[in-house]
């Protein structure tokens, strides 16, 4: 039972640090986006956001050097999972913003939140100890 709490302890650990960086890139994001108001180029928003999720992989790295998953195969569930979990939160977080008539960035679809986390997650699973 100990060992089973372990483990979701460790992932909701690792979901929320990457649902918070995401937010927190969201808000960053929506407040440069602002003056610019042209449709955007999705082909370059994706590789932007993948550059972004791994940019701020990073960066966890170098607040949170240790991975909250212990075992290997814990970590690449996690790299399965969490990326689908933080996509959907983002896509919650949009549809949350289109009903109360807020503008919505790229970041608040389900694909685009889905490939920041998988990029931080990657680097996450590859760098991290």
């Amino acid at each position: 039972m100990a060992f089973l709490l372990e483990i979701l302890f460790e992932f909701f650990g690792e979901l929320l640090l990457q649902v918070v960086v995401e937010a927190l890139s969201e808000i960053g994001l929506r407040s440069a986006v602002a003056p610019l108001q042209r449709k955007p180029n999705v082909y370059l928003a994706t590789i932007g956001y993948v550059l972004l999720g791994a940019a701020a992989g990073a960066l966890s790295l170098w607040a949170f050097p240790l991975l909250f998953m212990g075992s290997h195969w814990a970590r690449i569930g996690n790299v399965v999972v969490t990326p689908l979990l933080a996509g959907g939160c983002m896509a919650a977080l949009g549809a949350w913003r289109r009903r109360r008539g807020q503008r919505v960035i790229l970041l608040d679809r389900f694909a685009y939140g889905y490939l920041f986390a998988l990029a931080m997650a990657l680097v996450r699973l590859r760098f991290g100890g």
